[in-house]
């Protein structure tokens, strides 16, 4: 290729990728502006409002996405982006089980208070889209980590792993049940007392599974013990 060929070819790879730069751009002003109008005005958040917000023709936000669902789906991944943002760095290993329950569930119904509307449009990813970026894939991402953990616990008592699982969705359900009604009807209770509920059902449900097992697990015990493995004394 010549000289001239090459320059015209970077040019035109140059103008290729400040498209793309200035595409993405947009689709994140139109993200950030859709949250925003969720947060407002509610979860049936139209493409008009949210192009008056931004000051652009209808068409122009749609040009940015492949029809109303996908920009609905997009939504909803940045919807989850923001809670599990929040919710994952909850599910650690420090401090003692209560601690861990407690903090992993306050921060949860902490987000639902803050985003009602958030958590709203997230909850329609059932009737509306595959739901891989909705509540259901919060929920799985959130559930897996849970069985993990679980999964290296059992582990180390050397009891089946796959115990680990139904017990992680299980409280994912319980979690979810329970915020949901309480989202329904927020004047019932206090965000202070789901989260107290929640914490000492989720506590009570691992004191009782723990005994069954033969597990040395208390609400006091730090997590870091129960991921310890045990070193079994030698006989004489």
């Amino acid at each position: 290729m010549s000289d001239t060929g090459g320059k015209v070819q970077a040019a035109v790879d140059g103008r290729a990728t400040r498209w793309q730069d200035h595409k993405r751009q947009r689709r994140a002003e139109v993200l950030d502006a859709a949250l925003a109008v969720i947060e407002e005005s509610g979860a049936e958040v139209s493409v008009q409002q949210i192009a008056d917000r931004l000051g652009l023709p209808r068409p122009v936000v749609y040009r940015h996405f492949d029809g109303r669902a996908d920009l609905d789906e997009q939504i909803r991944r940045r919807i989850q982006e923001s809670l599990l943002a929040e919710v994952m760095p909850m599910l650690r290993t420090e401090g003692t089980v209560r601690d861990a329950v407690r903090g992993a569930v306050g921060t949860y119904v902490g987000w639902v208070e803050r985003h009602r509307n958030l958590h709203r449009f997230l909850i329609g990813d059932a009737a509306d889209g595959d739901g891989s970026h909705g509540l259901g894939g919060a929920r799985n991402r959130i559930g897996g980590r849970l069985a993990d953990l679980f999964a290296a616990a059992l582990s180390v008592y050397d009891i089946d792993p796959h115990r680990a699982r139904p017990m992680a969705f299980g409280i994912i359900g319980l979690v979810d049940g329970v915020v949901n009604s309480w989202r329904g009807d927020p004047a019932t209770l206090t965000s202070e007392q789901v989260v107290g509920m929640l914490t000492e059902s989720i506590l009570a449900l691992f004191e009782g599974n723990a005994r069954s097992l033969g597990v040395p697990l208390t609400r006091d015990t730090p997590v870091a013990d129960l991921l310890a493995r045990r070193v079994v004394p030698r006989p004489a």
